[in-house]
């Protein structure tokens, strides 16, 4: 029986990562690090939506910012080329 190595970003909290290990549990370190990359920009998303838009529901202000770093490569583009926001999204 062989030993295997799983990662996972410790921002996910561990629960989560066993209840969804399918999305959660990486084979490789450069994978998991993606994943804890989007999900600081998302709490730094989040940090800016919760200052600049005081009236947004905490839960909803948590989707967005989830939503937002999910396609950060696509608003990296819209900066130089806004109509890349009428497309479809990554995740359909």
């Amino acid at each position: 029986m062989g030993v295997g190595v799983l990662y996972y970003s410790e921002r996910d909290a561990l629960e989560d990562v066993m209840a969804d290990p399918e999305n959660l549990l990486f084979a490789s370190k450069k994978d998991a690090d993606e994943r804890d990359k989007m999900l600081e920009y998302s709490e730094a998303v989040l940090m800016f939506l919760q200052r600049e838009v005081p009236d947004l529901t905490d839960d909803m202000a948590e989707q967005v910012a989830m939503k937002i770093a999910e396609n950060r490569h696509l608003f990296a583009r819209a900066a130089k080329t806004p109509d890349v926001l009428y497309g479809e999204s990554d995740d359909e």
